[in-house]
């Protein structure tokens, strides 16, 4: 399953969600998120993140987004040809 979404242009993606502490809002506390998504919409974050707005107490801060094709041109190969003859 995840060898087919890379194909389909899926990457893997990292967000740091920075977020106000509930029982201290002056404090910012770090989380880090990581999972195949697609970019540039980033379907599966904006999912997370409206889960959180939703369920969670942490007011969100802000949200820094990186992400990397797993699979290049150059990197997918065939492994060794067995013939039979």
């Amino acid at each position: 399953m995840r060898l087919a979404l890379q194909m389909h242009d899926y990457r893997l993606t990292t967000a740091e969600i920075l977020y106000h502490m509930p029982d201290h809002p002056g404090l910012l506390q770090s989380y880090v998120w990581q999972d195949l998504d697609l970019a540039p919409d980033y379907p599966a974050l904006r999912k997370f993140l409206d889960f959180w707005t939703r369920r969670l107490d942490g007011k969100l801060h802000s949200v820094r987004v990186g992400s990397a094709p797993l699979i290049t041109p150059g990197s997918w190969r065939h492994g060794h040809v067995l013939t039979l003859h």
